[in-house]
């Protein structure tokens, strides 16, 4: 991280009270464990810390339908009787369950990644961190992978108001089919996604194939691996990756998701160590572009701070 860099930072401890349900991977109350850390490693003294705005449906509106912000509004676990039909219809059942608070949970982390767009985008700061956001899977009309609302494509609406391109890097486990579906056609955005691809892997997307079409035909990136992937060889991918990415278009800001399970865990398989995560996440931005939107989804979020503050890379 350079010296003067100005770091915006967003945390709604509300954010970490709704739950999936039992037995269910995604526990948002990782995020409260991770703005402990925060605090006890006063690294809040580093940055300026914001409480998002809860985004407002017409804001959510601008990705996603119209008629599923507003279902996503009225559903609550003691209504969803009946709405036996639209359920499967905007694909909430396991693996996006109807809870307490969905639509504010929705709202919150939504309006974070907003908020810190917005920031870039003012020259406010030169890093925007929003720890709650990254779900990257939810599509236009429908919730997907645990996600309900893509905040990611929102944020990236936001910053093509002022910026000709915008690439975004998303180094998750899972394909980042949600973001690459919703800028697949165009050429403002380039995606760039690091993935477990094959033997049937969630969501089963994600082939070195897929390119972008039309004016976005060269546009989407896919590096789909196998299992037990190694720091030296991801290393070599990624900087070969951003390279060939910087030189494709001339690019004002990177986007950064770096999300669950990239290393290990239930629904992991890389070998992967937090150190090599940090060293692409700092690649990422410092050999592409001056400024910066990190989003990290859930359980990745405090093994970074423990490993990164200890190197001093968020510090």
């Amino acid at each position: 991280m350079r010296p003067k860099d100005r770091i915006s930072y967003f945390y709604d401890g509300d954010v970490g009270s709704v739950y999936f349900g039992p037995n269910h991977p995604m526990k948002p109350h990782r995020l409260c464990m991770t703005h402990h850390l925060v605090l006890s490693y006063e690294l809040h003294r580093k940055m300026e810390i914001y409480r998002p705005h809860k985004a407002y449906p017409v804001e959510l509106a601008q990705f996603h339908s119209p008629d599923y912000v507003e279902f996503l509004h009225r559903i609550t676990p003691d209504t969803q009787h009946l709405f036996l039909n639209e359920l499967p219809k905007y694909n909430l059942g396991e693996d996006c369950p109807v809870f307490e608070n969905l639509f504010e949970f929705c709202q919150i982390y939504a309006g974070g990644t907003i908020d810190a767009a917005r920031r870039l985008n003012n020259q406010l700061c030169d890093i925007a961190i929003n720890w709650a956001g990254g779900l990257h899977h939810a599509k236009k009309c429908e919730a997907s992978g645990f996600c309900y609302i893509n905040d990611l494509v929102l944020g990236i609406l936001e910053l093509l108001k002022y910026h000709a391109r915008v690439l975004y890097i998303d180094i998750d486990v899972h394909h980042g089919d949600g973001v690459e579906e919703a800028f697949y056609f165009t050429d403002r955005v380039m995606t760039v996604s690091f993935h477990k691809f094959g033997d049937m892997f969630f969501p089963g997307t994600g082939d070195v194939k897929e390119i972008g079409g039309k004016e976005g035909k060269f546009y989407a990136i896919n590096v789909p691996l196998k299992d037990g992937i190694d720091d030296t060889s991801f290393t070599r991918l990624s900087r070969l990756s951003f390279r060939r990415s910087s030189k494709r278009t001339n690019l004002v800001l990177s986007y950064s998701n770096a999300g669950r399970f990239t290393c290990w865990g239930p629904l992991g398989c890389f070998n992967l160590s937090i150190d090599d995560i940090l060293s692409v996440l700092g690649l990422s931005r410092n050999s592409i572009c001056p400024y910066w939107l990190l989003v990290v989804e859930d359980t990745q979020k405090k093994m970074l701070l423990d490993v990164g503050q200890s190197k001093q890379e968020f510090s």
